[in-house]
């Protein structure tokens, strides 16, 4: 039987949609899901979820709820996480305290102020988890959706170079996939090369049928005033590769976009985005937990197999092989990035594990732009590791829209600020104050 366990389950419509893809593999043997949340009330609802989740696909994995987290992963072959330390809340300030210093952000999740600080705040726990892993299922593949990514997946390898981790991400996935109905050929006849960092990865090669695509993507771009502005299409008009995250999430890694009110009208960027979307996701939690508690179908998504969880189990469990997008330490994957830091790139499944593919260099623009989003992680990752403050501040100094948009003062004041603020979410090395 293949037992995996689900950490932050209380993400319910997640792991249903997880659930879902896992049971649409019909050559799948026996299941035992594991759920894990250290809300009581979340982890009822995922379960509930779970289980009715299995009876609308005909399904009979065993299932059990665990607010132990140790006991959830004993003996498990996979791990699919998916925590977020601090929640709701965390992510309100997030926004509102850079907000009160000028600071513009769209989704803060990745990489500047918000991205550093939702970094620090789950590494004591990230470190916890790792030790648990490698002390009761240490062959369990570790399979992380929790962002920032990179600088997660950064930050378990140097805590635990032992285990298994590997990082997912549907940004490339859902970039093709729109780039092809753009340009109006079918999705599944497409192939293109694409490696980088997550959320800013680029496609270096869009072809169908041997024929390269970017000519014809200009074209539709050039008839389109819509689409020139958008920024991800701005960024590619510049430098020459189409990038692989949203508009929404590339303005705020770069330091042109997000001071520039003619900038932010220009290319239509919400700023503060990620709030609006971080409250719809509350409510549907609500409206799923209340009903499942009413006796109601909380419905699914219909779909073959999409997100990379399912697909991996799927590919190691039956031998199956595949390619997918990973985000795994840059072991020689990507010629001019830091070892230490983590490489997006494509990878072959198949039941001997998990397999990245060596890319080369990236061209030198894009390997440029992708260097100021290393710095700040690389930095990130530093100060969580050595519990050093002063990194924690020279990680946002460097980052391009911070640094775009304060001077180096107000820079560290934000950070005093960020740190009174999220208090004792934070490692505890890192919750002083400092000042020159």
């Amino acid at each position: 039987m293949t037992t995996i366990a689900f950490l932050g389950a209380g993400s319910v419509v997640f792991t249903r949609d997880l659930l879902a893809d896992l049971l649409a593999f019909d050559d799948l043997p026996d299941l035992r899901i594991r759920l894990h949340d250290i809300d009581p009330d979340r982890l009822a609802t995922a379960e509930g979820i779970a289980r009715a989740t299995a009876a609308r696909r005909g399904a009979a994995p065993v299932i059990t709820s665990h607010l132990d987290r140790r006991e959830a992963l004993q003996g498990a072959d996979f791990v699919i996480n998916s925590i977020q330390v601090g929640g709701y809340a965390s992510t309100v300030v997030d926004f509102e305290v850079p907000a009160r210093f000028g600071l513009r952000q769209t989704i803060a999740d990745t990489v500047g102020i918000g991205g550093v600080f939702r970094a620090l705040r789950p590494s004591p726990v990230l470190a916890a988890i790792a030790r648990d892993v490698l002390d009761v299922c240490p062959d369990a593949w570790f399979l992380n959706y929790t962002n920032p990514m990179a600088m997660n997946i950064a930050y378990l390898h140097a805590v635990a170079p032992a285990l298994k981790a590997v990082g997912l991400c549907h940004s490339v996935y859902w970039t093709v996939r729109g780039l092809a109905e753009l340009v109006g050929v079918p999705f599944d006849e497409v192939t293109y090369r694409s490696f980088g960092v997550n959320h800013q990865a680029w496609i270096l090669r869009l072809e169908h049928d041997g024929v390269d695509l970017y000519p014809r993507l200009d074209e539709r771009i050039a008839q389109d005033e819509q689409q020139r502005r958008r920024v991800r299409v701005d960024m590619y008009r510049r430098l020459g590769y189409f990038p692989t995250e949203s508009s929404e999430h590339s303005a705020e890694y770069l330091p042109w976009y997000m001071h520039s009110d003619a900038e932010i009208e220009r290319l239509r960027i919400p700023v503060g985005d990620y709030l609006g979307i971080s409250r719809e996701n509350v409510a549907e939690y609500e409206q799923t937990r209340d009903k499942l508690l009413a006796g109601e179908d909380i419905g699914e998504r219909e779909h073959e197999a999409q997100e990379y969880a399912p697909q991996i189990v799927h590919s190691i469990v039956t031998g199956t092989p595949r390619t997918i997008v990973v985000n795994v330490p840059n072991a020689g994957l990507i010629d001019g990035m830091p070892a230490g830091f983590t490489a997006e790139v494509p990878a072959t499944v198949d039941g001997a594990g998990i397999h990245p593919t060596a890319m080369g260099a990236l061209p030198p623009q894009l390997a440029a732009v992708n260097a100021a989003y290393i710095g700040t992680g690389t930095l990130t990752v530093a100060a969580a590791v050595q519990g050093d403050p002063r990194l924690l501040r020279q990680a946002a100094m460097v980052d391009a829209n911070t640094s775009a948009s304060l001077t180096v003062e107000q820079i560290w004041d934000l950070c005093n600020a960020m740190v009174e603020a999220h208090g004792d979410l934070l490692p505890e090395p890192l919750r002083v104050q400092v000042t020159l």
